[in-house]
């Protein structure tokens, strides 16, 4: 065992824009130095990252190690100002914890979503119809990616049409990574917060059919959502809701038209695409470097390090998706993966995302109607040509343009 708590650490930009290959820094840390120290583009002081599923795995379900502990903290991060606020579930640790998760759980079930499916394969039928409409060359990203996960996650909440477009406006401002960007990206989140303040408080006041009445309403015994966790909360589903969505959308299907064999298996048995889904998630870099870290409250060994108390633990999850000692030959794209390990994407432990059965019914509406309702879709420009975002946290094209 060994310690590096006098260590400055290593310096990373933790950004990588070529297209979706894996970042190479961090695939070289999880070779070389599986738990290290860095030092990040913003915050206070060094932390620790941790590469190696195993240990990505222990660090998000390990109670020694907090998030709770984050509050209050100028903590190492990729963002000019932190994204998580300090009421929101992503900083609460057990048993607080718990409390605010069966809450949201009660009120935004699988079996909610199922019923939506309908709605969103109807809206997804009429944006490919514009999109057939307008004829080729037509973005993707534009017709489809960054309409339907919005729609959805909008009749899902009752969020009024008209809002939609700065919602998800100030959603892009808070990720930004640009030390520019921090004023506005502060901005943004006040406005967010303000603006899901004054919409639950209505919706407490007089609950309707929606997932934000479900939540303001709903009681476990005593127990219900204070005013603040129900802000942050319909907030925080309402961003990561759509905007995740939207960005994997473009990148699956960058991904399917640049790998045409495992787009031609998917139109020759589109049964496969639930599974297929999973290896896609597993297998695509969907965001630059780490999310939000954790404390931890004793000195614990791990990977041959010993962490210090208050010291700030980074994962990462992208790492940890392409482990070799967890999945044979981690950096092909496999559909038939023998009972493969649960990917990362959607986190782990007590932080797994509340909205992963929404992204996966999106994801498999979207995915499937697109190539079945276009069997002749490919690029309309070179590989090379199309443009990625280089801005955010998130990693993706900012139009892919098809023809058919």
């Amino acid at each position: 065992m060994t310690t590096t708590g006098a260590d400055t650490g290593r310096t990373c930009p933790f950004r990588h824009d070529n297209a979706l290959e894996p970042d190479p820094y961090l695939t070289r840390m999880r070779a070389e130095a599986p738990v290290t120290r860095v030092r990040m583009p913003y915050g206070e002081g060094t932390c620790w990252l941790v590469t190696r599923y195993a240990d990505v795995r222990t660090v998000t379900s390990d109670r020694r190690f907090s998030r709770a502990a984050l509050v209050g903290r100028d903590f190492p991060r990729i963002t000019p100002a932190p994204i998580a606020q300090d009421e929101s579930i992503n900083l609460m640790d057990p048993p607080a914890l718990n409390r605010v998760r069966r809450l949201v759980v009660k009120s935004f079930t699988t079996p909610q979503v199922e019923a939506l499916r309908p709605w969103t394969q109807r809206t997804a039928d009429a944006l490919l119809d514009e999109m057939a409409e307008h004829g080729p060359p037509a973005d993707v990203c534009a017709h489809l990616a960054a309409e339907l996960p919005l729609m959805t996650i909008s009749q899902l909440m009752d969020v009024p049409g008209a809002d939609r477009p700065r919602l998800r406006g100030w959603a892009r401002a808070m990720m930004s990574m640009r030390p520019d960007d921090s004023a506005t990206a502060v901005r943004s989140k006040v406005a967010l917060r303000g603006y899901f303040a004054e919409l639950t408080a209505a919706r407490r006041r007089n609950p309707g059919d929606d997932l934000i009445s479900a939540m303001a309403t709903a009681r476990i015994g005593t127990e219900t959502l204070a005013e603040d966790e129900l802000a942050v909360l319909a907030m925080l589903l309402m961003v990561t809701g759509h905007d995740t969505t939207t960005y994997e959308i473009g990148n699956v299907v960058y991904t399917l038209l640049t790998t045409p064999a495992h787009l031609s298996r998917l139109r020759e048995r589109p049964d496969l695409l639930p599974g297929a889904l999973e290896e896609l998630l597993r297998h695509i870099p969907f965001r630059q470097g780490v999310g939000i870290p954790r404390v931890a409250l004793e000195d614990v060994e791990l990977g041959g390090e010993l962490i210090r108390a208050g010291d700030t633990v980074h994962v990462s999850y992208l790492t940890a998706n392409r482990d070799e000692e967890i999945y044979e030959r981690p950096d092909e794209l496999d559909f038939d993966r023998l009972d493969p390990a649960a990917h990362m994407t959607f986190g782990w432990g007590s932080h797994h995302c509340l909205g992963a059965h929404l992204a996966r019914m999106v994801l498999q509406v979207a995915i499937g109607t697109l190539i079945t309702r276009f069997p002749g879709l490919r690029l309309a420009v070179p590989e090379d040509e199309v443009p990625w975002n280089s801005v955010s946290i998130w990693r993706h094209p900012l139009a892919l343009p098809v023809t058919w």
